[in-house]
């Protein structure tokens, strides 16, 4: 079986975070385990405005002994860190139990909101755990943030900041573009392993059910490097995979809705 592990804040309405990862997992055919960072919440009563509830560092310290010490993994990745303490605490049992196939997505804002989710903290993500990642997975925002430079428009603008964040330390460079980039017809990311650009194209699917996207594609390479894919070969893949997501999502209520990973299994079974 394999150990496939996040290390994620919990979206409390099943979309994003550790939900959105904990089902990719599983539709790959994966085992999968979460430490909880943080609690996030919509509040419906102020139009689905969010609210992070940090775990302390005791708690997410006994979770991490329970996964890396208690079982041990294949692969993990993180997602959102809304605190010094989780940055260094998954920096230390990545580096301690010599994980080579580590994600980094780096949340850095919640959907809906405009603004980095504690900045501050972006620093620390950089110094702590870009250098362990064999690849990281930063949507035009935070790539914008992690190289900082302007948030990229542009396929030009995202390779400049792909070169940048590269330097940085880490071996692979996956930058969503998807819709943001400026008169694309296609959903186009762009994967930069230091000598070539590859572009990664599929349909443009017009929705606003994009709830978790990120989450989902950092889980899906989680997974296909867990099973044995090199660092492209998961993100072909899990592109793939957030494609069949999309074009089968859902509205959760009026404010939201996922992708629906069950439509992977769908496809092909």
């Amino acid at each position: 079986m394999i150990k496939l592990a996040t290390i994620a804040g919990s979206d409390a309405s099943g979309g994003a975070g550790l939900e959105a990862d904990l089902k990719t997992f599983q539709e790959y055919g994966g085992y999968g385990m979460a430490a909880v960072t943080l609690i996030a919440t919509m509040n419906p009563h102020k139009d689905w405005s969010h609210e992070v509830f940090p775990l302390t560092e005791e708690a997410l310290r006994a979770q991490l002994e329970t996964i890396f010490t208690g079982i041990g993994v294949d692969a993990a990745k993180t997602g959102m860190l809304a605190t010094p303490y989780a940055i260094e605490l998954s920096a230390e049992y990545i580096s301690k139990y010599k994980v080579q196939n580590y994600v980094l997505d780096p949340v850095m804002i919640c959907k809906g909101g405009n603004l980095p989710l504690n900045p501050e903290l972006n620093a620390l993500l950089v110094k702590k755990l870009l250098p362990l990642a064999k690849i990281i997975t930063p949507n035009v925002f935070e790539a914008g943030q992690i190289a900082q430079v302007e948030t990229p428009s542009s396929l030009e603008e995202i390779k400049e900041a792909a070169k940048r964040i590269y330097d940085l330390g880490v071996p692979n460079v996956f930058i969503k573009g998807g819709s943001k980039l400026k008169d694309q017809t296609a959903s186009i990311d762009v994967f930069y392993d230091g000598s070539d650009f590859r572009y990664l194209e599929a349909e443009l699917i017009k929705t606003e059910w994009t709830h978790g996207c990120g989450c989902t594609v950092a889980a899906a390479i989680t997974a296909g490097l867990g099973f044995g894919l090199d660092a492209y070969e998961a993100t072909l893949r899990a592109k793939k995979f957030i494609t069949l997501s999309l074009r089968n999502s859902f509205a959760l209520n009026q404010w939201v809705g996922p992708g629906n990973p069950a439509a992977w299994r769908k496809a092909f079974n």
